[in-house]
């Protein structure tokens, strides 16, 4: 059997939003209008199909992405929408990430009242790294306070975006029955009674018919909330008409010359200029009351792109280092990203990939480029959130999960053994808080050492590390609830009774001014010796702190000679974990070359553990100077321990300190509660960047250290009534002040700077 759909009528999308802006609702409805499912799922009742893990269920929320699939109709044609529901919560960003390395086209859902939200930019950035063009869908217009400009407004002055509206709502809050299509020039009224499948279509001039107005109670109130007329109407219209031809070159001249556009060819040049990330499509519905979801559909058919929209995607022969294209068909030779590994209880191990090119069919042996291993597919599986259908051959552009590869990780591509390709890693964000955790009885420590592998198999930014001073296990992740939830999947599905301690913040360590050191490694044993010999300059390198800057090529090379001075940057080495950068300036042979790669690695593994209080170095250059060697002594040991010397030479001179991690925080809170919420951030080392009015609640946005924010979700509740929320989400490292440093040195080290 062959395709179900054409490539060209593939889309795969996910939904991303804020937490609580609507995303698993709006999906759930998705799936309800497509026939996928019979009944509407409610995250509310614990129901929601997308929503199936137990812990997702009690908390309301999204947890993990989950995967389905489903059909629409357009236009008489049929089209496939594979869909990713994604977390809102900034603990799980990792699930964003991911899938949006695999996903064609992105629907970011916005609250109507909140607009953009601290989660909503995160999202967005991902989105904007990955390239990966959107509309936008403002839900919950039924909302009280709900305001379409007021979204609007903050896409385009937060995210810096061209928010274009194809839509405008008609009503607002309770009144919200339908919506204006400006392109269609329609209006479109939901059916409460048939739960949204059914809606009413008349054309937008019967507005302005007094006496169909009057006809009609629902059509006259709807109007007057949301205060349209037919000069806001026809402004509103030619402003979007305006806005789409200034983006195509292609029709901004017929429109200059007519002064006008058909409806087809709006489509057309809105498809090509959100393809070109040029604009951003907005709509208005209600996912909750049922409304908006069938034109958010046809927008995706419409204007997201299909597997053939999208630029072929380079990797890299391992054998050749040469650049490699692979383009999105089925003749093309096999490839594809595995982006999601998850433990099913029925079938075991199983492996979500993105198939970029070629076709897969069960039974099939696939090859690991990366890690140069040949596994066999046992089963290929089509998802639907938890539920799985067995399926034979997947084809270029699916999504589908494999059963029986044993080896593969997040992040790995599997290819034809014959036509080997490495495409690009998903790149995770550091962990930036830790636990202690121990088993509470003997029974518990191996099922322990289990589960950890097994979630961390799963979670890339779940990590297992153990304290060599104390003996803890320590266990990492994105956030107090992210590690909760994974000490409750320890209890829950691997049976493990664990205590878990304090949590501990993950410090970093840089230096400040610039040293010399020498690492001189000399051991003899009678027979043949030992002796390494080398000397370093290091240097703190700028922007430090800046985690989120990626930096290009360009950017590296210019560093590089920064770093060393202007002029050539000779031969050097970036590592984009620790930023830290190694730079090859030896001359005349002092060194010999197969030298120079194992006084790197002393020095990354000095990196590791700093020599303040044992965290982890960042924002650092390397300049190997000079050097010797022995004809008979020298060894590859010898030379990486007198480069991890050198390095613990240079950073005693070098001004180290201590990098605490700065979490970006956005308060809500009634303006009777300002002054207790101020003076709390102020006592927590709090730098306010500033307060703004949003739709009558008062937004206070603040740099907070991390180590000052535990348990700040119950202070806050007990000094505003339970009536104040916050959000937050990584944003820097910054310098700790010298007394808490020597604080935190003394308590990891047992050892003061003095």
């Amino acid at each position: 059997m062959g395709r179900a759909f054409k490539l060209e009528d593939t889309r795969n999308i996910g939904i991303m939003a804020h937490i609580d802006a609507g995303k698993t609702t709006s999906t759930e409805r998705i799936l309800f209008y497509t026939g996928v499912t019979y009944k509407i799922g409610s995250v509310d009742e614990g129901t929601a199909t997308m929503d199936w893990m137990e812990q997702e269920r009690e908390r309301g929320i999204t947890i993990t992405s989950a995967a389905t699939t489903a059909a629409w109709t357009r236009n008489d044609k049929k089209y496939r929408v594979n869909i990713i529901d994604t977390p809102g919560h900034v603990d799980f960003t990792v699930e964003v990430e991911r899938s949006l390395r695999v996903l064609d086209g992105a629907v970011c859902v916005f609250d109507s009242v909140a607009g953009v939200q601290p989660q909503s930019e995160t999202v967005w950035r991902q989105a904007d790294k990955y390239r990966v063009p959107r509309i936008c869908f403002v839900n919950k217009m039924d909302r009280m306070g709900a305001d379409f400009h007021h979204v609007i407004r903050t896409i385009r002055q937060r995210l810096g975006a061209h928010p274009v509206s194809l839509q405008f709502p008609l009503g607002r809050e309770d009144n919200f029955i339908g919506i204006i299509d400006f392109i269609e020039e329609k209006v479109v009224v939901w059916l409460e009674e048939t739960l949204g499948a059914k809606f009413e279509i008349f054309e937008v001039a019967k507005l302005w018919d007094k006496e169909f107005v009057d006809s009609r109670p629902d059509v006259a109130t709807a109007l007057k909330a949301s205060a349209i007329d037919k000069a806001f109407y026809d402004k509103h219209r030619a402003e979007m008409v305006d806005y789409i031809a200034e983006h195509d070159d292609e029709v901004i001249d017929k429109y200059l010359t007519e002064g006008t556009l058909t409806a087809e060819e709006m489509r057309k040049s809105i498809r090509k200029s959100t393809l070109g990330l040029k604009i951003v499509p907005v709509l208005a519905g209600s996912a909750f009351k049922n409304k908006g979801i069938q034109p958010l559909l046809d927008a995706v058919v419409d204007y997201l792109p299909s597997p053939v929209d999208v630029p072929p995607l380079e990797g890299v022969n391992p054998e050749t280092d040469a650049v490699e294209l692979r383009r999105a068909s089925d003749d093309a030779p096999f490839s594809a990203l595995a982006f999601k590994i998850m433990t099913d209880p029925f079938v075991g191990h199983v492996t979500y990939i993105r198939v970029y090119s070629g076709v897969l069919k069960s039974g099939s042996y696939v090859y690991n480029s990366g890690k140069r291993t040949r596994e066999r597919i046992s089963r290929l599986l089509q998802m639907h959130a938890n539920k799985r259908e067995e399926i034979d051959t997947v084809y270029a552009g699916d999504i589908c999960a494999c059963v029986g590869l044993k080896s593969v990780n997040t992040g790995d591509t599997l290819c034809d053994e014959n036509k080997q390709v490495i495409l690009e890693n998903i790149v995770f964000p550091q962990p930036v808080i830790s636990v202690a955790i121990e088993p509470k009885t003997k029974a518990d420590q191996d099922k322990l050492g289990v589960a950890m592998q097994r979630l961390a198999q799963e979670d890339p930014t779940f990590r297992v590390s153990t304290e060599p001073d104390t003996g803890q296990t320590l266990i990492s992740g994105m956030g107090e609830l992210h590690l909760e939830i994974l000490v409750d999947r320890m209890k829950r599905e691997y049976g493990v009774e664990a205590n878990v301690g304090k949590p501990q913040v993950a410090y970093r360590e840089t230096i400040r001014r610039s040293a010399i050191g020498e690492g001189k490694y000399i051991k003899q044993t009678g027979g043949k010796g030992q002796y390494g010999h080398c000397k370093i300059e290091l240097l703190p390198l700028p922007n430090h702190g800046d985690a989120g800057k990626e930096l290009s090529s360009d950017d590296l090379d210019a560093l590089a000679k920064e770093v060393v001075g202007g002029g050539s940057a000779n031969k050097y080495k970036f590592d984009k974990v620790h930023r830290f950068m190694f730079v090859d300036k030896v001359v005349g042979g002092s060194i010999p070359r197969e030298f120079i790669a194992p006084i790197e690695a002393g020095i990354r593994e000095a990196l590791d553990n700093g020599i303040l209080a044992g965290f982890t170095m960042v924002d650092v250059a390397a300049i190997l100077t000079d050097g010797s060697y022995h004809d008979v002594d020298s060894n590859e040991m010898a030379f990486k321990i007198a480069g991890s010397m050198a390095f613990k030479e240079a950073c005693a001179k070098a001004k180290p300190i201590l990098l605490e991690p700065i979490m970006k925080v956005e308060v809500v809170v009634p303006e009777e509660s300002m002054a207790a919420v101020y003076g709390d951030l102020n006592a927590r080392r709090s730098a306010i960047q500033g307060s703004e009015n949003r739709s009558g609640v008062n937004v206070i946005s603040a740099e907070v250290p991390l180590s000052q924010m535990f348990g700040y979700a119950t202070d806050l509740r007990s000094r505003t009534q339970g009536r104040a929320n916050f959000t937050m989400h990584f944003s820097h490292y910054a310098e700790l002040p010298a007394a808490l440093a020597q604080e935190v040195i003394a308590k990891t080290s047992g050892r003061s700077t003095r």
